[in-house]
């Protein structure tokens, strides 16, 4: 009874940040000094073709009528109509969120592999040079600008190098795979396309390392944190007494249980990766939700940037709330 109670607590906190999420964005998206209109059909457009688009885009109405308005749209699952696409944001977002899922995906395995590895290799080996490796990598890659290390390993890899593909998902003289889920790599499997398969994990190589690398940098240090705890503790002492390997010490008795807080921030990890696309998709000119965020945004087409938001918004507090249920069925102290 008390993990229900924890799960509806946790449910209504959930639709309060929701709901205030979509106060700020529509706020923000309505009160700017901006024209949508202006953008829409240029600055010489007849004072008549104005009227009567804002007419159409509701954007004659008063400002609160205009959030009711959005507001039971949302609740009924209609993002609003996107001023560039002309299309449903719902689908726009189902059109181009796969891609992004897929990056986070990505990110999210490559920071967990690396960023494990780099913890428990810098505890074990303390203040020698995997350690201090581990620091220096650690420090750049939470410092470090998204934009500015996706360029810099477009320019090494891509351009001086040419060892990895460059911007987008596929080469574009490859036919994408058959659509089924939106991922390239899943679709690709599904279809049977080798060579779009492979081309596609070129791809992801950069992108997804940019994109996990400041998820990667926390995970070490988190790891690297709780590994020397657990290694301090009386049964890894008695473990070492006991004769057994050093390795075998790590791995089947410290690891485990310096894991826990690790697992812990993955799902919140993956979350933030998903929201955090943004400024990585633009570099890689990825097709994801991310980009057609910051498209929307150069053309003042609100809809798409508030129902993209507070997308993202739901996706990123669903996470959060699948993690702390995961903790709360395992710690019974969260409950409380």
């Amino acid at each position: 009874m008390n993990l229900l109670n924890f799960i509806v607590r946790r449910l209504l906190l959930m639709v309060l940040v929701l709901f205030g999420v979509l106060c700020i964005v529509f706020i923000i998206a309505n009160v700017i000094p901006a024209d949508p209109i202006g953008a829409l059909l240029g600055g010489n457009a007849p004072p008549e073709v104005v009227d009567e688009y804002k007419k159409k885009l509701g954007l004659d109405k008063p400002l609160a009528e205009r959030f009711v308005s959005y507001l039971l749209g949302v609740l009924r699952g209609d993002l609003g109509v996107s001023f560039r696409t002309n299309r449903p944001v719902l689908e726009d977002i189902k059109k181009f969120f796969p891609a992004t899922m897929e990056l986070a995906i990505a990110a999210t395995i490559l920071s967990v592999i690396l960023g494990i590895w780099l913890g428990v290799a810098s505890a074990v080996n303390r203040n020698k040079g995997i350690d201090h490796f581990a620091r220096v990598f650690s420090i750049l890659g939470v410092s470090m600008p998204v934009f500015w290390t996706g360029l810099l390993l477009l320019l090494i890899f891509y351009y001086k190098l040419d060892i990895l593909p460059g911007p987008g998902r596929l080469d574009i003289f490859l036919t994408p795979p058959k659509r089924i889920t939106g991922s390239i790599v899943i679709d690709s499997l599904l279809t049977g396309n080798w060579e779009a398969l492979k081309n596609g994990l070129l791809h992801l190589i950069m992108p997804a390392f940019v994109l996990g690398y400041s998820a990667t940098a926390s995970i070490a240090r988190i790891t690297r944190a709780s590994m020397l705890d657990v290694l301090r503790q009386e049964y890894i002492t008695t473990a070492r007494s006991k004769g057994l390997e050093e390795r075998k010490v790590v791995r089947n008795h410290a690891l485990r249980n310096a894991l826990i807080p690790t697992v812990t921030i993955i799902g919140l990890t993956f979350g933030s990766l998903l929201e955090g696309a943004v400024l990585t998709e633009t570099v890689f000119s990825w097709p994801g939700l991310g980009r057609y965020i910051t498209n929307g945004y150069l053309v003042l087409d609100y809809p798409a940037v508030m129902g993209g938001t507070l997308y993202i918004a739901f996706i990123y507090s669903l996470v959060n709330l699948i993690v702390d249920i995961i903790y709360a069925f395992l710690d019974p102290r969260m409950r409380v």
